[in-house]
C-alpha cells in the first residue's frame, strides 16, 4: 500500500529506505527537506550551498542575521570546518549523537556557507540521532536545518504540524512521527576554560555539569547573539501567554502541569495537562504540541501554570518565557 500522503503543498514520506533516496536527491539538488530529529522536526539543505541555505530563510521568512546549526554524522565530520579544544571533545563524546550543540571556531579554509553562520567565525554544531543521521551520512556533507516551522513561531514536533506550518514551502516532508525530546537542543560555548549555557535545551544542565566536572556559566540576557535562539522573542502562538498563573480568567486556555489545577481551571476555554505525574520529560515532548493545540481554540490568552525550573524544566521555562516575550519580526529557532 502507498503510504505517501500529499497535504496543499507538502508531500510526505514516512522515514524509511525511499524518503532516504528522495530527500538525498533532493538535498544534493540544492533543495530542502523537513526531516524529524530527536528534538523538534528540522528545515534541512546542504550546508556548503548558499543557494540552498538561502532557501530555507525564505522558506521560514527568518532573519539572516539568526545563525543555523550545522548537523554532522560526528565528531570527523564536525572537524573538517570547525576547530574542538579538548573541552568541547569531551561533551560531544558524552552527548554526541545526541541534543547537545556545540559552538566552536571555524577552521580557515571551511567549506560552511557564510549564511550559515551569520557571519560569525564560530559555527554551532551538533550530530543528530535516527533519521538525520542518515540522511547525513548518505549525502556526506553536513545539513543546516533550524527548526522546520514559519519563523517565530511553534516549532513542529510532528510531520503534520510541518506541513500545517510551512505548506508548499516545504515540498518535502519526512515522517518519523512525534519528535521523543520535544524541545530544541541545548547550546553551549567554551570560553577561556568556562562552559556557557546559550540555549538551555534537550539536555540538562546539570548532566553537562556532570560529564565536564565544572558549573555552566549562563549567557546575560542582552548578550550578543552567538548561536540559534538566543533573540528573546520566538516559538510564539497567535495568542498571548501568560505565565506562573494563579488563576484562569474569562475566555483564556489553560495550559496546566501536576495534578493540582490553579483556580478557575473549570472555565477555561480548554485545557491540557503536559504531564499529570509531574514529569519533566513527558511535559518537554508535549509542550510545542500542547502550545499549538490551544492555539488553535482560538483563545487570545494561553495561561500557563508554574512549571520546575529543574533539569528540563529550564528549557521548558526559557521556551515558555521567549513565547511570552514582546513579538518582534526578527525571530527564530533551530533545532
Amino acid at each position: 500500500m502507498d503510504m505517501n500522503t500529499t497535504t496543499p503543498g507538502s508531500r510526505i514520506l514516512p522515514a524509511g529506505d525511499a524518503a532516504l533516496s528522495a530527500a538525498r536527491d533532493a538535498l544534493a539538488a540544492g533543495e530542502i527537506v523537513a526531516i524529524p530529529t530527536e528534538t523538534v522536526y528540522g528545515l534541512a539543505a546542504d550546508a556548503t550551498n548558499g543557494e540552498a541555505v538561502a532557501r530555507i530563510f525564505a522558506a521560514k521568512q527568518r532573519p539572516s542575521f539568526n545563525p543555523l546549526i550545522c548537523h554532522v554524522t560526528g565528531i570527523e565530520m564536525a572537524e573538517s570546518f570547525a576547530a574542538f579544544d579538548p573541552l568541547s571533545r569531551r561533551l560531544a563524546e558524552a552527548f554526541w549523537p545526541g541534543a547537545l550543540t556545540l559552538v566552536l571556531p571555524l577552521k580557515p579554509g571551511h567549506a560552511i556557507h557564510p549564511l550559515v553562520t551569520a557571519g560569525l567565525d564560530t559555527v554551532a554544531v551538533r550530530a543528530p540521532k535516527g533519521f538525520g543521521a542518515e540522511l547525513i551520512a548518505t549525502l556526506g556533507r553536513p545539513l543546516a536545518a533550524p527548526s522546520a516551522n514559519r519563523s517565530g513561531k511553534i516549532s513542529a514536533t510532528t510531520a503534520r504540524a510541518v506541513a500545517d506550518s510551512l505548506g508548499e514551502a516545504a515540498p518535502l516532508v519526512i515522517d518519523g512521527g512525534p519528535t521523543p525530546v520535544g524541545v530544541e537542543s541545548t547550546i553551549v560555548k567554551v570560553e577561556d576554560g568556562a562552559i556557557f549555557l546559550l540555549r538551555p535545551g534537550g539536555v540538562a544542565a546539570e548532566e553537562i555539569e556532570a560529564a565536564a566536572g565544572m558549573p555552566l556559566r549562563r549567557a546575560e540576557a542582552n548578550a550578543a547573539i552567538q548561536a540559534p535562539g538566543m533573540l528573546a522573542s520566538h516559538y510564539a502562538p497567535a495568542a498571548r501567554m501568560r505565565l506562573n498563573a494563579g488563576h484562569v480568567a474569562p475566555g483564556e486556555a489553560l495550559l496546566a502541569f501536576g495534578l493540582e489545577r490553579i483556580a478557575g481551571a473549570e472555565t477555561a476555554k480548554a485545557v491540557l495537562v503536559l504531564s499529570e505525574t509531574g514529569d519533566l520529560v513527558e511535559a518537554a515532548a508535549k509542550l510545542f504540541d500542547y502550545m499549538g493545540r490551544l492555539d488553535a481554540t482560538g483563545a487570545e490568552c494561553i495561561a500557563v501554570e508554574q512549571i520546575p525550573a529543574t533539569g528540563l524544566g529550564e528549557a521548558i521555562n526559557d521556551r515558555l518565557a521567549r513565547a511570552a516575550a514582546p513579538r518582534t519580526i526578527e525571530s527564530g529557532e533551530d533545532a
